[in-house]
């Protein structure tokens, strides 16, 4: 075996996933589609028992997500999944306006055609799923479509800084995709939002992205206000 076999051989890592992904994942998806719900109290002996895993795996697994701002560790309480502040709402929209309205020129401008195939077959789950009342289905319909759009960007930087707002604003997505008045009006801003794009009109689609993100915040700040103030968490869509 020569040097340059030998060190490859070295520091190959075999793409098989760990034990503490494995239940990150798990961890992640029940706290994604509303299973475990923010402010639920994340106790490690249960979790051992209906995950069949070690107490390290799972805790390794909670530092994962509390990294991903996902759960939060509350003195004399233990880890928790994350609520979501009025403040941080007002910040995390603000950012998310900027950033998606860039997203949304780029992927016009480029129009690729199977950026905008994928962002309009995520668009028709969604209304299918909407239409069945299936809140599960769009979860994840308006994840991928979200992927597809901020994916189109080409900017692996935007991706970056857009993926953790989105994770933390699907901690409550569920709430709001229960109410119809709001779903449906989601429905018309993403499509004009794939409409744009596929048009190629990038000005269009920067302002339909940013007005997108607004009517978001608008309902959800709405939303939290009204909560009592130890549910301070916040619902978008």
């Amino acid at each position: 075996m020569d040097r340059r076999a030998k060190l490859q051989s070295t520091l190959r890592i075999e793409d098989v996933p760990t034990v503490r992904a494995i239940v990150a994942q798990k961890l992640r998806e029940a706290i994604m589609s509303g299973t475990l719900k923010p402010g639920q109290r994340l106790v490690e002996r249960e979790l051992c028992e209906m995950m069949g895993v070690s107490r390290p795996s799972i805790r390794e697994a909670l530092r994962v997500l509390e990294a991903d701002g996902l759960v939060n560790t509350v003195p004399h309480r233990g880890p928790v999944v994350s609520t979501i502040s009025l403040e941080e709402a007002k910040q995390l929209y603000a950012a998310r306006a900027v950033l998606e309205g860039y997203a949304g020129r780029e992927c016009a401008r480029l129009r690729d055609p199977d950026v905008v195939h994928r962002i309009g077959d995520a668009l028709t789950r969604l209304k299918a799923a909407a239409a069945k009342q299936d809140l599960v289905g769009c979860l994840e319909a308006k994840t991928d479509f979200y992927a597809a759009l901020i994916g189109g960007c080409r900017n692996s930087f935007v991706e970056r800084m857009l993926k953790p707002l989105h994770d933390r604003i699907t901690l409550l997505r569920i709430t709001s995709m229960s109410q119809p008045k709001r779903i449906n009006k989601s429905l018309r801003e993403v499509t004009a939002i794939w409409r744009a794009i596929q048009s190629g009109d990038e000005e269009l689609a920067e302002r339909c992205c940013i007005d997108h993100v607004k009517a978001a915040a608008v309902a959800a700040l709405d939303m939290i206000q009204r909560m009592p103030a130890k549910e301070n968490t916040l619902p978008d869509e």
